[in-house]
């Protein structure tokens, strides 16, 4: 063979070669990424989240996060979609053995409700109870979010502290009996001004003094960093009475790895102490599309490293 046909065919064979690792950086990536095997966590992305890479069919949207290695996801709004979406999602995730994390069961933030000792508010909020824990059957799941509304500027803290407490406690004369665990988020006053309950250990306080097994916390690390932030050592007092975690970074309310929380830190410790729950992907993404998308999942792959 002639020197030149020679350098003509190795050049060729490297071009093929490139052309080979380019498609496989770009047309092949998510099926490199979705070999990595489960999350050691139960970190839940929401529906649509990952929309660029998996459509608007809820099917697919869950057969893709099983296939990234998630083993949970979530759904604010569930209550809201007709019974047959709510039996579809439940089924779907049945089959690929995920669980689905909290919903919102009752969050009004423009209304005085569970502070008060209105017969009509505490009515509304035990049917909405009912409601909450048909839906829990229908998506099967145990656990549904609540926000105790907005504070009374006019009623001393104590009172309405004792009044969110019996509240609370005919909420579970219904809920318990079906084991539906009411997990209560405190929020940020920065973002969402005058809502009673702000902080981990006023939770904590109302939890110990409901004394069910059917009201714990639910833990929204980038409300805490907020109000708060001592994240691990408020974890770790509060323990025993938290059911679930919402992720998302501070400032910003995106991705981890975007703000200041050290959240491979933080799932370290989770993941030490044994914690088999939820942990809701409750963010914006830093990157719009589908990059954005990838790297929201290389992100919960970095803190997951440890």
């Amino acid at each position: 063979m002639k020197r030149r046909e020679l350098l003509a065919g190795a050049l060729g064979a490297a071009a093929v070669s490139v052309a080979g690792v380019k498609a496989l950086r770009s047309d092949d990536r998510d099926v490199q990424a979705s070999k990595k095997g489960p999350f050691k966590l139960k970190y839940a992305p929401s529906f649509g989240q990952f929309k660029n890479h998996a459509g608007t069919d809820l099917a697919a949207q869950i057969q893709f996060a099983a296939d990234e290695g998630f083993t949970a996801m979530f759904d604010n709004g569930i209550m809201a979609r007709p019974a047959a979406e709510q039996e579809l999602i439940a089924r779907e995730l049945a089959k690929r053995g995920l669980t689905l994390g909290p919903f919102v069961l009752y969050a009004d933030f423009k209304v005085k409700s569970f502070v008060t000792k209105d017969r009509d508010v505490r009515a509304m909020l035990r049917e909405r109870m009912k409601q909450g824990v048909e839906t829990s059957k229908r998506v099967n799941t145990k656990w549904a979010l609540v926000v105790p509304g907005r504070f009374d500027e006019s009623l001393a803290w104590e009172y309405q502290t004792a009044n969110v407490i019996d509240n609370l406690r005919a909420c579970l004369e219904i809920c318990e009996p079906a084991g539906l665990i009411l997990v209560l988020e405190p929020l940020n006053p920065k973002d969402h001004p005058g809502l009673f309950l702000t902080r981990i250990p006023q939770a904590y306080a109302i939890c110990r003094a409901v004394h069910s097994p059917c009201c714990k916390i639910l833990d929204d690390l980038y409300h805490q960093q907020i109000t708060e932030g001592n994240l691990i050592p408020n974890i770790d007092q509060a323990w025993d009475e938290i059911a679930s975690f919402h992720i998302g970074d501070s400032p910003g309310r995106k991705e981890p790895t975007t703000g200041e929380i050290n959240y491979r830190n933080i799932f370290r410790h989770l993941h030490g102490k044994g914690y088999q729950g939820v942990l809701c992907m409750e963010h914006g993404q830093s990157r719009p599309g589908k990059e954005g998308e990838r790297a929201v999942i290389e992100a919960y792959r970095a803190c997951d490293d440890f």
